[in-house]
């Protein structure tokens, strides 16, 4: 009990005076999985809308691809990942490998299914009056992914902070296509490392900053889940 005592309160002592490793990783952990997550909401909204709205041989095939993947397990990603951008892979030439931009483009993948399944599931869910009116009026593409997002735009929210929740705390993706390196370091891969070199007190700090990041976005998650029911 006394080591579990002195590595809460080392952790905190630590999170208090700004520990480089856990902040640095912190950081990185945010910025990989922010543009992650952005990137895969600009690819994800626009294929969501389009399978919604869309009647063709095979679509319903690719829905089910895509909730099949939402619950793709990391490890599969990072494995595929590595596969791509390893030196002899199609994608080695970028050299994307073992660096923070490689994670990102595994975490990409890692929030895509989820972006698209819940912008499909929304538009989908819709006052189909919506889109008749458009039709009518004779709007423009754009014009109708706009009035989409405006229906749908607390879904959208919800679907991006389920994005990062789950880029933000995976393990597999930054641990092997990121080497798990002192740059490519995220907060899981940290954790990680410190407990299994014995050092308890860092662990617990990283812990403790990534399950922040959970509660935080649990909280949000619960909370817009609960504004579109009230709609």
């Amino acid at each position: 009990m006394s080591v579990i005592g002195e590595g809460m309160i080392d952790a905190c002592r630590m999170l208090l005076t700004l520990d480089e490793r856990v902040w640095g990783a912190a950081l990185r952990t945010l910025w990989i999985a922010s543009l992650a997550v952005l990137a895969a909401t600009v690819v994800g909204v626009l294929l969501g809308v389009g399978l919604a709205r869309s009647r063709f041989w095979g679509r319903e095939l690719i829905v089910l691809a895509f909730r099949v993947g939402m619950s793709c397990p990391t490890v599969l990603i990072g494995v595929l990942g590595f596969t791509l951008l390893m030196r002899q892979g199609p994608l080695g030439e970028l050299h994307l490998l073992y660096t923070s931009w490689g994670v990102m483009l595994g975490e990409f993948f890692l929030a895509l299914p989820i972006i698209v399944t819940l912008v499909h599931g929304a538009v989908r869910s819709l006052d189909p009056r919506v889109w008749e009116t458009a039709q009518t009026l004779g709007a423009p593409g754009w014009l109708r992914l706009l009035t989409y997002l405006q229906e749908t735009r607390l879904s959208l929210v919800l679907a991006i902070l389920t994005a990062f929740a789950r880029c933000s705390t995976e393990l597999g993706i930054a641990l092997l296509v990121g080497g798990n390196l002192r740059h490519t370091q995220t907060l899981a891969t940290l954790a990680r490392e410190e407990i299994r070199q014995g050092e308890f007190s860092r662990g617990i700090a990283t812990s403790l900053v990534l399950l922040g990041i959970s509660v935080v976005t649990t909280v949000l998650i619960a909370w817009l889940g609960r504004a579109e029911d009230e709609r």
